[in-house]
């Protein structure tokens, strides 16, 4: 549940002299709350106090909402060419307390929290004067599936929602994301944080995201005022595509397939797969790791190269490679602190001690691979957009620890070869 006030918030003046003010400011306003503020307060010195989607219960305290706050900001400049619209602003990704309530403190240099907050951007309609709160209950709902998966975002990133955003009956059903064109980085004392905006696009501009990147769909949709112009304003009630509407830049997006291939390296979907090498006798074999029906959970090093993976792609690097595989942990357990929010992915029997002869690597001589329609549907991405261009592809599954890896020839560090293309490392399967 969340309520709706102004925010009350204070600008971005330094913080009263020490003392019981000061103690009271820092109660109210904690650090890194009061650091995002100021970074509001100059981009809206004329909007001191906005209105403000507030969750009740705050996350650390049971509450199911992770942003404590959503300010709602109305911008526009007919002078400066920018449309009128409302701009909404999140406060809870980064860390606001510095206490360790919500966020692990790990120091001033790298990120605050997930080191970014949310931001989106939201035609205002003609004669509207209050602004709309489903956004708020949007970016809740992408603040949850950054904390319970720990997938962190980045820009030219997509978001498949299948579902209108505003529950309408709008074509704009799914999300790209992008740096914010007025929010500046801003450095707290809990470290860094960025702002992510929110792009709401049609199935078909996903699809072509997909297909070849983010990016260069962004740039798209930059070109065309309707579909969100130089600040990719969205507009609900947006009935046609930008290939609708300009058929050429079409052609723009299969020549940048052609050329430069799909920077996107994985999914998070529905798959599986089954190990079919093995007769139905060597099933209680202890040596054997059969998915299909007992699977063993990966260790975090495993968990922590497949995010990568799907975080990152490989367009940052100079050539295609692969982490190598470290089948051991540190003992198996973790002994020098308290588990944290960062290790939610690894139940109690991940943490195990494993022996090193159960989790080898092992080439398979048949696989049965399964996938939900929607995943099954970027194989020939995959195909096209990956493996073509010498680069691999991970399915990582949504229901457990199992991942399924594409690679092609060339990519270092992969544990399938041309001799051997179907090699498995407990449950993660690699397919050369």
């Amino acid at each position: 549940m969340a309520e709706l006030r102004p925010s009350g918030a204070p600008g971005p003046a330094a913080p009263p002299a020490p003392g019981p003010t000061a103690l009271a400011f820092a109660s109210l306003f904690p650090p890194g709350l009061h650091a995002i503020y100021g970074e509001c307060r100059r981009l809206y010195p004329d909007q001191p106090n906005p209105l403000q989607v507030t969750a009740i219960v705050k996350y650390w305290l049971g509450g199911p909402d992770p942003l404590d706050y959503v300010s709602m900001y109305r911008n526009g400049s007919p002078s400066a060419n920018i449309p009128e619209h409302w701009h909404y602003i999140s406060f809870g990704l980064s860390d606001l307390y510095g206490d360790n309530r919500v966020h692990e403190f790990t120091g001033t240099d790298g990120p605050s929290g997930f080191g970014f907050e949310l931001t989106f951007r939201l035609k205002r309609e003609t004669g509207e004067s209050a602004p709309p709160t489903w956004p708020a209950e949007l970016m809740q709902g992408l603040a949850r599936y950054v904390f319970q998966s720990e997938n962190t975002f980045c820009s030219g990133d997509h978001v498949s929602w299948h579902s209108p955003l505003d529950n309408s009956e709008s074509r704009i059903q799914h999300m790209l994301l992008t740096e914010d064109p007025q929010m500046q980085p801003v450095q707290t004392p809990f470290g860094v944080v960025t702002f992510l905006q929110i792009v709401g696009v049609c199935t078909e501009e996903l699809h072509a995201a997909q297909q070849w990147n983010g990016q260069g769909i962004l740039e798209l949709l930059r070109t065309v005022p309707v579909a969100g112009g130089p600040w990719l304003i969205t507009d609900m009630r947006r009935g046609e595509t930008i290939f609708e509407i300009d058929p050429h830049l079409q052609e723009r997006v299969d020549k940048g397939i052609e050329s430069d291939g799909s920077n996107l390296s994985g999914v998070s979907a529905k798959c599986a797969w089954d190990d079919l090498s093995r007769p139905p006798e060597d099933d209680e074999d202890s040596r054997s790791i059969c998915i299909g029906t007992q699977p063993r959970r990966l260790s975090g090093k495993d968990t922590e190269q497949i995010r990568e993976t799907l975080r990152r792609g490989l367009e940052i690097n100079s050539k295609p490679v692969l982490p190598p595989i470290n089948p051991q942990r540190q003992n198996g357990l973790t002994h020098d602190r308290a588990p944290s929010r960062k290790d939610s992915l690894e139940s109690d029997s991940s943490t195990a001690i494993i022996p090193h002869e159960l989790i080898r690597t092992r080439q398979l001589e048949s696989v049965h691979l399964k996938f939900n329609q929607e995943s099954g549907a970027l194989i020939p991405l995959c195909l096209r957009g990956r493996l073509l261009h010498g680069r691999h592809f991970t399915y990582k599954s949504i229901t457990g620890d199992m991942a399924i890896t594409f690679v092609s020839t060339g990519v270092e560090g992969a544990f399938a070869t041309e001799e051997h293309p179907y090699a498995a490392h407990g449950p993660w399967l690699q397919f050369g």
